[in-house]
């Protein structure tokens, strides 16, 4: 099966920086657009940025400027630079992918995945 694992969170202070990684593994045959999303108590869960297979990205406009997403194919992973970090920052982040497997020996199946998510406290 495929499995997404999140490292890199942790306890920052207000301007600081973090950055995150999620690597993929598992029986994958190509993955597409891989996607950083988070999550705070109550709310609902919020897509912070994206990546296609070539390297487009997109960003939630609280976001833009101080955050960056990019991708290492050869690895399946991608990562969050996150810059100028402010207590607004503070979520559970999670990694999300579109990833394609090997059902058979001639179908192929794409599915979405998710990771158990990686905590940021942004607090002075």
């Amino acid at each position: 099966q495929v499995q997404l694992v999140e490292s890199g969170g942790g306890l920052v202070q207000p301007g600081g920086s973090l950055r995150l990684s999620c690597a993929a593994s598992g029986r994958i045959v190509s993955i597409n657009v891989m996607r950083w999303y988070r999550q705070v108590p109550a709310k609902e869960r919020e897509l912070v940025a994206s990546i296609t297979r070539v390297g487009n990205t997109n960003y939630v406009d609280s976001v833009k400027g101080r955050f960056t997403i990019s991708r290492d194919n050869a690895k399946n992973t991608v990562y969050l630079q996150m810059n100028s970090l402010q207590p607004d920052d503070t979520a559970v982040y999670y990694c999300n992918a579109d990833i394609q497997t090997r059902r058979t020996i001639i179908e192929y199946i794409w599915n979405n995945y998710w990771g158990q998510g990686t905590q940021v406290n942004v607090s002075s």
